[in-house]
């Protein structure tokens, strides 16, 4: 993930750039899951639910701290 790279961010809007690249990515890995799950492509079906469950989380996480972060630009 880039979130290393975001704590190091040289300005504000580029931490939400690079957060927003971040989330990107979490979304496509979300869809590749769930392409898994629907496929029956797994070995153990609990490890890709927690996977999801995990995935979906930091999603929520990192939306939030987008839009903190934008707010913060605003001011």
């Amino acid at each position: 993930m880039n979130y290393g790279e975001a704590q190091s961010a040289e300005s504000m809007k580029d931490f939400v750039h690079k957060l927003q690249l971040v989330l990107k990515e979490l979304r496509e890995t979300f869809v590749n899951l769930r392409i898994l799950y629907r496929a029956k492509l797994f070995k153990n079906k609990s490890t890709l639910i927690l996977a999801l469950k995990e995935n979906n989380e930091l999603i929520a996480i990192m939306v939030r701290s987008i839009q903190t972060s934008q707010k913060r630009l605003k001011n």
